[in-house]
């Protein structure tokens, strides 16, 4: 390469043009440039990441990729069939009250299918009797088939396997403990709002589970305790009001891997209970790191548990049959609110009979972002959260040989026992592959590993460890592209581990180049929290929206805590990431809504949260997200949570569940539940607006209630998404005595004919002492199921 620059010198080019990596400090582009020429550099392929760019030498013109004004569209039509054995098959509402003649009624149908009362009732897995009619059945693909064209059948569709999705968090959110909030205080923190958890479990004996001081359980409560291995009747509490487990489909091998119970062999489920409803735990940190207290956001709520996952040697066993049965039985409980950290039907029909039965449905958005369409749980009758950061970090200390300072985060912590930090020998060991480490000597020093993935990495994470501590090592620096899951330097075994970015990892593997003998030495982390964090975040591995499946249905809903929240796992607390625990974080807010509106639908809880969510932080810049951009509704919805700002919304936009029925009709063909729109959904009265196919002026309808003070009026303040044009009709809402309810029409034009990407804009309503505030997502097209890949 330099040869090929020093001939271009001599022969006089005016221009060179490289399309490749090349020595960032090469000064052969260097003398070029002194002679007149000018270079040009291709910047890298190793996009979205960050500080990925390549050939930066400030001589060169480093230049990025972009589209141009051309595709290559490509018709494809569609058609598959599925052979599985477990099959879950929907007859909608309920035709008896009671029980025992809806389960007689599904046997009766089966037994047609399959030729005997005695085959169909061994079929059975689940029969869904309680909120609305169905089962779960083993049967052929024939016999499914066969069952899907019986007139009282809705759908029948294969049963899925699927995967499931604090100290310092409340206090964040602004329902400090030590001083209660008024939304605390009002609502008796949550005290008999019934929170049912579809999850893994519970460890009863945590204390974060305690019943001291609790009263009688509510008496509307109709559930069970449901016994089984190590869980007694004692097991269940006036806080643990009930609990219940689902095996059916689980591989009896798998069964001396859990407890045959509701008791929690995992951790998630108790988790994300003590998230949700765990009563106030003093003193609780991981060995010094995020001391404070614990609780969740209604601890006095309390908690029905439906185990439905499973160990498995691969994983987690988790059956949408499972979730449909736990759901069935909620319904018959009475619960008050379900939280669901775990990937389910989109369409889930039991989620949507959850919801017009009054139970407010809080699910998990999904752990696959920051790509784009990859949200889970986007029903409309759902509230779908995205996880998003907290003001705490663990800064943990790194010291060159040189004196060189870095900050890197890690969860490590000084055993017992252990030696004051000292600098130990320092090594390169690329990215920590057995390859990379073979004939590397670490026995007894500190090794930096840079990993240069974008995306996940937990398991290389989690590999280059293993082969760090084969090897004897005493330290691990491991450098990587954001992730924002700090927990898997918990399994460092007490040596020094630290996480630190590309930036950071450059800097050491340049001092250990330039020295002979470099050393580093490693402090243990540290717990800072408040303003010098910058948060709140949308984290990284968070799903982002649109939903493929509901393009026109603005998700996720929310944005929650869910960064390295300190909550209860036996009988101990460890840190945990994941919208698995920004779902309960929402969950504990409705509790206390609940309590404090009772008579608040389903529809009006969620848009009091999505209406008062902060997408701004304190310093006025708009709420981040990674990988490093300015957050959107897609990232967040309305915003993060504002617990105490929804206590008092102002307007909210209402719906009667039966709506729901209008938008997504259930008769339709086999193997399909409620996933064609009769309307398009943009038109039920949500608090949002997402329109996926602009390309003529569209008018909708919004209707909001006044829940503030009776004489009041609402200005309107648009903010117009790039290419479009928002009006309103009319501009103002003036409420009274006589007047609780508004309609108004929101017209939207697009400005622009192209094949467009989506652009986002908000809609205010505004007094001097509220501000309702919706989310707008459109894109303008002009070509029906257009692939925007390349």
């Amino acid at each position: 390469l330099l040869a090929a620059i020093d001939d271009a010198i001599h022969d006089g080019v005016d221009v060179l043009s490289l399309s490749l990596v090349a020595d960032e400090n090469s000064f052969g582009p260097l003398h070029a440039v002194q002679k007149g020429i000018a270079v040009v550099f291709a910047a890298g392929n190793f996009g979205p990441a960050s500080q990925v760019v390549r050939n930066t030498a400030p001589w060169v013109i480093t230049v990025a990729a972009s589209q141009i004004d051309r595709s290559f569209p490509t018709m494809i039509t569609l058609g598959n069939k599925q052979h599985i054995v477990l099959y879950i098959a929907y007859l909608g509402e309920k035709k008896h009250d009671d029980p025992t003649l809806v389960a007689a009624s599904h046997h009766e149908m089966l037994s047609t299918i399959l030729g005997s009362k005695e085959e169909a009732i061994d079929s059975v897995a689940y029969s869904y009797k309680h909120g609305f009619s169905g089962f779960a059945a083993m049967l052929t693909e024939d016999q499914a088939e066969n069952l899907a064209e019986l007139p009282e059948v809705i759908s029948v569709t294969p049963n899925k396997k699927h995967e499931l999705m604090t100290t310092r968090s409340w206090d964040f959110l602004g329902l400090n403990y030590q001083q209660p909030s008024e939304l605390l205080q009002r609502s008796n923190h949550g005290g008999d709002i019934i929170v049912g958890m579809i999850d893994t479990g519970i460890w009863p004996e945590s204390r974060s589970f305690s019943d001291h001081g609790y009263g009688v359980i509510p008496p509307r409560w109709k559930g069970v305790c449901q016994l089984g291995q190590a869980w007694g009747r004692t097991n269940c509490s006036r806080k643990i009001i009930g609990a219940r487990y689902y095996a059916a489909g689980l591989d009896k091998v798998n069964f001396k891997l859990n407890y045959m119970s509701a008791r929690d062999m995992n951790g998630h489920g108790t988790h994300t209970a003590s998230t949700a409803a765990g009563e106030v735990v003093e003193g609780v940190s991981l060995h010094g790191l995020g001391e404070g207290v614990a609780r969740g956001g209604a601890p006095r709520a309390r908690l029905a548990v439906y185990k439905v996952g499973w160990e498995e040697k691969s994983g987690v066993y988790l059956a949408t049959a499972a979730v449909l049965a736990a759901m069935d039985d909620a319904i018959h409980d009475g619960v008050d609110i379900l939280s669901l950290s775990l990937v389910a039907e989109d369409d889930s029909f039991g989620a949507l009979h959850a919801v017009q039965n009054g139970i407010t449905v809080v699910y998990a958005g999904g752990n696959s972002g920051p790509r784009s369409q990859v949200i889970f749980n986007t029903a409309p009758w759902v509230i779908t959260v995205a996880a998003s950061k907290i003001d705490r970090s663990f800064p943990t200390t790194i010291t060159l040989g040189n004196k060189q300072t870095l900050i890197g985060q890690s969860l490590y912590y000084m055993l017992k026992n252990g030696s004051n930090s000292r600098f130990q020998s320092l090594v390169n060991g690329g990215d920590c592959s057995r390859e990379a480490l073979n004939g590397t000597d670490i026995n007894g020093k500190v090794v930096l590993c840079i990993e240069i993935t974008f995306g996940p990495t937990v398991n290389i994470f989690e590999d280059a460890l293993a082969n760090v501590l084969s090897g004897g090592a005493s330290g691990l620096i491991f450098a990587l592209y954001t992730t924002d899951v700090l927990l898997s330097t918990e399994g460092c075994q007490g040596i020094p581990c630290v996480l630190i970015d590309i930036d950071i990892g450059s800097q050491v593997l340049t001092y250990i180049g330039s020295q002979r003998l470099p050393v580093a030495k490693i402090e243990p982390a540290s717990s800072i929290t408040g303003k010098q964090v910058l948060a709140p975040k949308v984290a990284m591995f968070s799903s982002r929206g649109p939903s493929t499946k509901y393009p026109t249905i603005l998700k996720p809903d929310i944005a929650a805590p869910g960064v390295n929240i300190l909550a209860a796992t036996k009988d101990a607390y460890v840190f945990n990431s994941g919208t698995s625990m920004a779902a309960p974080h929402v969950a504990g807010v409705v509790a206390l809504l609940k309590a404090l509106h009772p008579q608040w639908s389903h529809a009006a809880l969620k848009s009091a949260i999505i209406t008062s969510g902060n997408y701004l932080i304190l310093m006025k810049c708009y709420i981040k997200a990674l990988p490093r951009k300015v957050a959107d509704p897609f990232d967040y919805g309305g915003g993060n949570i504002n617990p105490n700002g929804a206590a008092d919304p102002g307007l909210i936009y209402d719906i009667d569940p039966r709506e729901y029925n209008k938008f997504f009709e259930c008769q339709i063909k086999k193997y399909e539940i409620c996933n064609i729109t009769t309307k398009p959904a943009y038109y039920l009265n949500l608090p949002s607006i997402s329109i996926p196919e602009l390309r003529h002026p569209i008018k909708v309808e919004r209707t909001v209630t006044n829940v503030g003070k009776v004489d009041a009026v609402f200005r309107s303040d648009i903010q117009s998404p790039l290419g479009v044009k928002i009006r309103v009709e009319p501009a103002t809402l003036v409420f009274n005595a006589t007047k609780e309810v508004h309609t108004f029409k929101v017209n939207i034009k697009p400005l622009w004919k192209v094949q467009g990407d989506y652009t986002f804009g908000s809609l205010t309503w505004y007094n001097e002492q509220h501000t309702v505030r919706i989310p707008i997502a459109v894109r303008i097209t002009i070509q029906d199921f257009y692939a925007d890949v390349a």
